[in-house]
């Protein structure tokens, strides 16, 4: 009997469906190539449902997330629901309900790929960026005092743990050592003005560090860290960060690839559910215009099977997704200007599977 994974799938807002449409057809085609079937199970969450039913996640759906292999999903974001609610809602509670802890997030430039960056290349920019994902300034410790008046103050505390700290290092060690690329790993953080929490990271890093010998390690402030990005991306092969300073240089980085409609990332518990998903927005100015990109749809596929272990699989979609770049129908990452609408973009990766 084929092996077979069971995924809840999250359509989303906007554009969020259509792209997820494409995924879940890139994920069919190479299952069936390889011999296992992945069983999708959809979820109507976000915007509209919010409007209609004044639901964002009820807590039983939670609980029947934790019952499958992984997740995967479109985007969420509506245009009538105000910001904060959608957001903190379902992304942050799926985040810290099922203990996705690390925020994954490959950063590789394809060729054919327009980058900002003059004369570099593919070799150039090929890092990973591992993101504390449920700790930091994005818990909601803080509040008002005096709200709505010229005496108001408003506080927002970051809460990093020695436990939370620690095992997001260790993975992004363990990481540095599978990918075998560089064997470099490099915190970012703020030791010189952050002496708290930045501490804590430097010295979790330099203990958990100490397991690692083969490991080159490298530190560097997140300000000097957003200029190498842009200067020299070629000296990045593994980043570990918090998670706000994560959540900055990530867009940084999806800018440096060729966009967000490249970039795909993974909120990952390593022994639980984990969520993959692109990193753009909804995008609801182009939704139903059949022209926005998949892509990122389509790499946040592949690593949803890598993360299950089919590797190979997942490999495949990367080759295919290659292939199709350098067939040189794609025109652009923008939407609207790929050349092709997300569908014809859909089957042209599928054709090279």
């Amino acid at each position: 009997m084929a092996k077979s994974y069971n995924v809840a799938l999250i359509p989303g807002d906007g554009t969020g469906p259509e792209v997820a449409n494409e995924g879940v057809k890139i994920i069919n085609a190479v299952a069936k190539k390889s011999g296992f079937v992945v069983n999708f199970e959809k979820y109507n969450l976000g915007g509209e449902r919010y409007l209609k039913t004044g639901e964002v996640l009820p807590n039983s759906v939670i609980e029947e997330f934790k019952k499958f292999d992984a997740m995967y999903l479109g985007a969420i974001g509506h245009p009538d629901v105000k910001p904060g609610i959608l957001e903190k809602g379902i992304l942050l509670k799926l985040r810290f309900e099922l203990d996705q802890y690390i925020n994954l997030r490959p950063v590789k430039l394809y060729s054919n790929i327009e980058t900002p960056l003059k004369d570099k290349k593919p070799q150039d920019i090929d890092m990973v960026i591992v993101r504390e994902n449920t700790e930091g300034i994005y818990i909601g410790a803080g509040g008002f005092l005096r709200k709505g008046t010229l005496q108001e103050v408003a506080t927002q505390e970051s809460i990093n743990t020695r436990f939370g700290v620690e095992r997001c290092v260790r993975y992004a060690f363990e990481l540095t050592k599978k990918r075998n690329k560089a064997n470099k790993l490099s915190l970012c953080a703020k030791t010189n003005v952050l002496t708290f929490a930045s501490d804590l990271w430097k010295r979790t890093f330099d203990i958990v560090g100490e397991e690692y010998k083969t490991i080159t390690k490298d530190y560097c402030h997140v300000d000097a860290t957003c200029m190498w990005l842009v200067k020299n991306p070629e000296s990045f092969d593994v980043i570990v960060t918090d998670n706000l300073f994560g959540d900055i240089i990530t867009d940084l980085a999806a800018m440096i690839q060729g966009g967000m409609g490249v970039a795909a990332g993974g909120n990952i518990n390593p022994k639980g559910v984990s969520m993959f998903e692109p990193m753009g927005g909804s995008a609801p100015k182009y939704t139903g215009q059949n022209i926005i990109n998949p892509i990122a749809a389509i790499n946040a596929g592949a690593m949803m099977l890598e993360v299950l272990g089919e590797e190979k699989a997942a490999k495949d979609i990367e080759n295919a997704l290659i292939r199709a770049l350098e067939s040189g129908k794609i025109k652009s990452m923008s939407a609207g200007k790929m050349g092709l609408s997300t569908t014809q973009t859909g089957d042209l990766v599928a054709s090279y599977l």
